[in-house]
């Protein structure tokens, strides 16, 4: 209609090449709608995990903080950032990513090298401090710049994955410096988790099954070498000693490295079926460290119950098949295999979690997505949701 009010005016009507270069170029469009079930899944999520978060976490504000409300104010205010980026992103034209696969690896990679020359956190290297704004894990970028790669390279070369030149080796070349850095850290969960999604992506990309069992085994002999027997490592032995018998009183060593974990158990036992009551935890007084972290779900077990750990599981779970099931759907090989790795993420780190706060396997830090306190970390995950709600606009999944 524009076109033909121009040339009834006498101006020349643009060019189909006109059309599509402005386009091509527009950053920012409404197109489809979002995906209004992933859309409250996420917003349930998160107004569930503040509210636990808060409920966990007073005990230890006043005592060393002499402020209940200090981890619930920060993680509030990050919340409400978050949101407004997931938001923003989802009207953000996700094929734009390709052009930024690149550059945020070689970020990551600064991060992970800058993080290793910092002051040690607890005796490692993971965080990097951003002054009010908290503190950052670059491992958490890394995990994001390596599902923006692999979704970028796989999408390019879909076709030729079931070859090494283009399905294994371009890979191997991207995973090992970062796993390397990771190591150094140390932060051996972070590099179990990049090493999962990266098969799942590769897996989806076609790459052909002889090679996941041949890289399985270099990964996991070269993980055992360095936790059993390489002595760079030491704390991961006490930890595997530590799952395998946590109530040991076999050393003053096996007794210290076990106090978070028996405590955990204390409170998902006492939890019961239905729970001792919102705000009702007594683990969080002070027994179980740092309740609001990685541990929070054993005080959403005591304070829940069963039932209310297992609504929280199944909400994540809808989650999870909701995210894959728009990804699936995405109009193209790019958008699927970057939706599905940004939610496969959310599905891991919840179900290592609970391993972990259940004794499944040994002790390490992984947080519990949309829960555990943490401001930068929460606002990436967001973002990634909103990537993810960017790709169910132009989805076929239907939407109501």
């Amino acid at each position: 209609m524009a076109a033909r009010e121009k040339a009834r005016r006498g101006a020349a009507p643009e060019s189909a090449a006109s059309v599509r270069a402005k386009k091509k170029f527009r950053v920012f469009s409404v197109r489809g709608g979002m995906d209004l079930p992933f859309l409250f899944l996420v917003l349930v999520l998160v107004v569930i995990g503040l509210i636990m978060m808060f409920s966990a976490s007073y005990a230890n504000a006043s005592y060393y903080m002499d402020d209940s409300y200090f981890y619930i104010k920060r993680q509030a205010v990050f919340a409400v950032i978050g949101i407004f980026v997931m938001i923003v992103l989802s009207y953000f034209d996700y094929h734009h990513f390709h052009k930024f696969a690149v550059p945020v690896l070689v970020l990551s990679i600064a991060l992970l090298g800058l993080v290793l020359v910092t002051p040690a956190i607890n005796g490692v290297h993971r965080w990097l401090r951003l002054g009010p704004l908290g503190q950052l894990q670059p491992s958490e970028v890394a995990k994001f710049a390596l599902i923006l790669l692999f979704a970028h390279l796989i999408s390019l070369n879909f076709s030729r994955m079931n070859t090494f030149r283009y399905g294994v080796l371009p890979y191997i070349l991207i995973l090992a410096p970062v796993c390397a850095l990771l190591i150094k850290e140390p932060h051996i969960s972070a590099t179990v988790i990049v090493l999962l999604l990266s098969a799942i992506m590769l897996f989806i990309g076609g790459v052909k099954l002889r090679w996941f069992g041949l890289g399985f085994g270099l990964a996991g002999s070269a993980l055992v070498y360095l936790v059993r027997f390489s002595g760079k490592v030491e704390y991961a032995n006490w930890r595997i000693a530590a799952w395998l018998d946590p109530f040991s009183k076999a050393s003053k060593e096996i007794v210290d490295k076990t106090y978070q974990t028996r405590q955990s158990l204390y409170a998902i036992g006492s939890g019961g079926l239905l729970g001792l009551g919102l705000g009702q935890s007594r683990q969080k007084y002070l027994y179980l460290p740092e309740p609001q972290n990685d541990f929070i779900f054993a005080i959403v077990c005591e304070e829940l119950g069963f039932l209310g750990a297992l609504i929280i599981i199944i909400l994540f779970a809808m989650l999870v098949w909701r995210g894959v099931s728009i990804s699936l759907h995405a109009k193209d090989k790019f958008g699927m295999l970057l939706g599905t790795g940004l939610v496969v993420q959310v599905g891991l780190q919840v179900v290592l979690n609970i391993a972990v706060v259940t004794n499944t396997i040994p002790n390490t830090g992984i947080s519990l997505p949309f829960f555990s306190y943490g401001g930068t970390s929460l606002v990436i995950l967001l973002a990634e949701m909103g990537i993810v709600l960017s790709i169910s606009r132009t989805s076929s999944v239907e939407k109501t």
